[in-house]
């Protein structure tokens, strides 16, 4: 049986708190500053005759926190940003569910390594149909592991086939690499890719393709 990691607990301490506050106000800064940095590269990328889309709270930020391990992936393996991040999205909704919260599990990864996973129950679409069953997934130390063993999925394939994922980063837009993500059989979904591309074009994520 998997181990939960165990969490740390802080006791609060009553004097001496002032570098505490310091810390926190300066996190706060880093945020609103990454938010405001995303927002303008969302704007400045837009053409006059696009439709401007705002950005609020958690979504946003959750981008922002995905797009420097993602940029890294494009430039090491040619895995695309909007692509990684768009399944990050719909994979986890946002980071919200378990897998990911819990067990920073962005994509969904199985595995059969019983020491660093853990058994969820999840949705697969089989025969017309979706139906529940019980698998096991990975376990991550941190959601950049999570990124870069995606990154890694993408370059190396799988067991039964190493090029499985080749053609995700050779496509040369996204709409392909999504296309051949559900070519691949990345997931179950008929409609994946799909949802990925409305993601990608919802929120403008197409604008991190680019290396430096």
């Amino acid at each position: 049986m998997a181990r939960k990691k165990k969490r740390r607990v802080f006791k609060r301490r009553k004097r001496g708190n002032g570098s505490q506050v310091t810390s926190v106000l300066f996190a706060i800064t880093v945020l609103l500053m990454a938010s405001y940095t995303i927002r303008e590269g969302y704007l400045n990328s837009l053409s006059e005759d696009e439709e401007v889309v705002v950005f609020q709270g958690p979504k946003e930020e959750f981008i922002a926190s995905l797009l420097p391990v993602s940029q890294k992936m494009y430039e090491e393996y040619g895995v695309r940003p909007s692509v990684a991040i768009a399944q990050a999205i719909l994979e986890s909704d946002w980071g919200k569910s378990e897998l990911a919260a819990d067990y920073n599990n962005l994509y969904g990864r199985k595995s059969s390594d019983s020491q660093h996973s853990i058994a969820m129950q999840t949705s697969e679409f089989t025969n017309g149909k979706w139906i529940t069953i019980e698998d096991t997934f990975k376990i991550y130390e941190n959601v950049e592991a999570s990124l870069e063993d995606h990154a890694s999925l993408m370059v190396n394939g799988t067991d039964w086939d190493p090029t499985l994922y080749h053609p995700v980063i050779a496509a040369t837009t996204y709409q392909e690499a999504a296309k051949a993500l559900g070519k691949a059989g990345y997931a179950t979904d008929p409609t994946y890719p799909e949802k990925l591309i409305e993601i990608i074009e919802s929120y403008q994520l197409y604008q991190f393709d680019t290396t430096s």
